[in-house]
């Protein structure tokens, strides 16, 4: 049987600086590699951390200026998190908190482009 292992997944975004700089603060995610159009129609940059070999990879299009039409923001991407309450409180001072269920131990952070991101504790 063929092994299959996640790679990257993709968020296209209007203002690629502010987006680097909010996975930076938010989930401490650094640029790993870019790729640019040679006629500068596209810059794709993905962001990783030493946790995981997952990345995100951020799709900016030089002709976009609408924002991306999300859906119902039903999708999502879930970090884990070893310090719960420290980057509660992180996201809270960010102002980027936009859905939390207390029930199940979990909340919700909004980029600038509107992904929502979930945050979970380790569960053991």
């Amino acid at each position: 049987m063929m092994k299959f292992r996640m790679y990257h997944e993709n968020y296209n975004v209007l203002d690629l600086n502010r987006s680097l700089e909010f996975y930076k603060k938010a989930l401490g995610l650094t640029e790993q590699r870019r790729k640019e159009a040679s006629d500068g129609s596209y810059i794709i940059v993905y962001v990783g951390n030493e946790e995981a070999d997952f990345q995100l990879e951020l799709t900016w299009l030089r002709d976009r200026t609408e924002p991306y039409n999300l859906g119902d923001e039903e999708f999502h991407l879930a970090f884990e998190t070893d310090d719960f309450e420290a980057a509660h409180a992180l996201h809270s001072e960010m102002g980027c908190i936009c859905f939390e269920n207390e029930k199940m131990g979990i909340y919700f952070i909004q980029d600038p482009d509107g992904y929502w991101l979930e945050i979970v504790p380790v569960r053991k």
